[in-house]
């Protein structure tokens, strides 16, 4: 059978750089990696994952900057109540300390430090996704102010 003109469009295991994928039994103590996509996984493709954030933690990922935007997402689990997210985030952007504890999207611009993101409580499955402008997700470090 001839493969489809755009099948290869279609994501449905999970693939990524070489680096995410050996982080996946450090990931699996907070939660569970579903999909990546970037321009390795599929050609042409801008950079997005997302995953299922299961159980507390104590510190989440290092302060850093991106050279594009960034939207991160934070979903309530239950269809009854999606705005309960069944959480509470801590989330910082500079040296500012927010607070998720129902859905939310947060748009990251380009050049602005965020994390920690540290999951203070988690009751249900929550929903994250990741997303940036860019064909691969890279990081560039700086300095935290806390």
């Amino acid at each position: 059978m001839a493969e489809k003109k755009y099948e290869h469009l279609i994501v449905t295991e999970l693939k990524g750089p070489e680096q995410m994928m050996a982080a996946l039994p450090q990931y699996s103590k907070m939660g569970k990696r579903i999909l990546w996509v970037d321009s390795g996984v599929v050609p042409g493709s801008f950079q997005m994952n997302i995953s299922f954030y299961l159980h507390p933690t104590e510190r989440g990922p290092e302060p850093h900057a991106h050279d594009v935007d960034e939207i991160l997402g934070f979903f309530s689990s239950d269809p009854d109540n999606p705005y309960d997210l069944g959480a509470e985030i801590e989330f910082w952007m500079d040296d500012e300390k927010l607070i998720i504890d129902r859905s939310a999207m947060v748009f990251i611009p380009a050049g602005v430090k965020h994390c920690p993101l540290i999951l203070r409580k988690v009751t249900k499955p929550i929903i994250h996704f990741s997303e940036v402008t860019s064909s691969e997700y890279t990081m560039k470090e700086k300095g935290w102010v806390s």
